[in-house]
């Protein structure tokens, strides 16, 4: 596969991470070639031309020169530290569109955006861009909350089967192909608080959590049988509860420095469902969260 990333940014600290780690992907590949995106807001520009319509014009060039010229920067200090090879983008339009339409028309196999803010902001603050970028591009996004150091060792990947979680784990694997990778299904029994109810006893409760673990395993061998990663690199681990709280536990439990998850499809309605344990783990997770879908 090829390795093209665009890495977005905004000239913040948070973008800078995003910038730091987009270029240790590209240091890892040679035949890598990453592009620094910066978009300007196109209102920011209609507001300044009707507040100084007289002198809109020429703070507007200077407003786009100074960016193209922080970016440029950023790309020649980038490329000297890390070797990889640099272009940069200025864009005009909103941060969405114009993001979506650059990772298209450029084919990019890899946006990689910073995430702003405290954890108690996060919930506020993601759902501004990057969720919605999420939302509506093909290609995979690589979510960075924190400053890297090194690369990616410790990914956690927590799988339904399905086929989008595998191509979540073969995109990511392409991408880090030395990093461990914890294959991670939740699996709850049907109907169980409704046995409790009915005063099933604990005994047969049992029963049927080993009946749907056992399920699981089989599951689970039959996904590994798919996925293009060599089985030295694959544990798997089989925990009982809710995803989205057993995701999280486990995340710290194992120090993952990277969460991978499986994206659904692009319909109104799977945009929606997007919003349970794939936008919950974006958002309360403390790891970088890289998210794919099926081609």
């Amino acid at each position: 596969m090829s390795h093209t990333l665009l890495a977005a940014t905004d000239f913040s600290a948070p973008a800078r991470h995003a910038l730091e780690r987009a270029a240790l992907l590209a240091q890892a590949h040679p035949d890598a070639q990453l592009t620094l995106a910066h978009i300007v807001s196109r209102s920011a520009l209609d507001s300044l031309r009707r507040m100084l319509p007289g002198d809109a014009a020429a703070l507007e060039a200077q407003l786009l020169a100074q960016a193209e010229n922080k970016l440029q920067a950023l790309a020649t200090n980038l490329a000297a530290h890390h070797g990889c090879r640099i272009d940069t983008v200025l864009a005009q339009g909103s941060a969405l569109a114009a993001l979506v339409e650059l990772t298209e028309t450029r084919q990019t196999d890899l946006l990689v955006m910073g995430v702003r803010g405290a954890h108690f902001m996060r919930e506020l603050l993601l759902g501004s861009t990057t969720e919605r970028v999420l939302r509506k591009s093909r290609r995979p996004l690589l979510a960075v909350k924190q400053r890297p150091h090194s690369p990616y060792r410790r990914i956690l990947a927590p799988v339904d089967f399905s086929a989008h979680a595998a191509a979540a784990v073969n995109a990511a694997h392409a991408w880090l192909p030395d990093a461990d990778i914890v294959l991670l299904h939740a699996f709850e029994v049907e109907l169980e608080s409704t046995f409790q109810l009915a005063g099933m006893s604990d005994d047969q409760i049992h029963a049927f959590r080993i009946q749907a673990r056992d399920t699981a395993q089989d599951a689970m061998n039959a996904f590994i049988d798919t996925l293009q990663v060599p089985a030295h690199r694959l544990t798997r681990e089989f925990v009982h509860g809710p995803a989205t709280l057993r995701i999280l536990e486990h995340e710290q439990a194992m120090d993952a420095d990277l969460i991978v998850m499986g994206k659904h499809g692009q319909s109104v309605m799977e945009e929606l469902l997007l919003g349970s344990i794939t936008k919950h783990v974006l958002t309360h997770s403390s790891s970088d969260v890289f998210i794919a879908g099926q081609a």
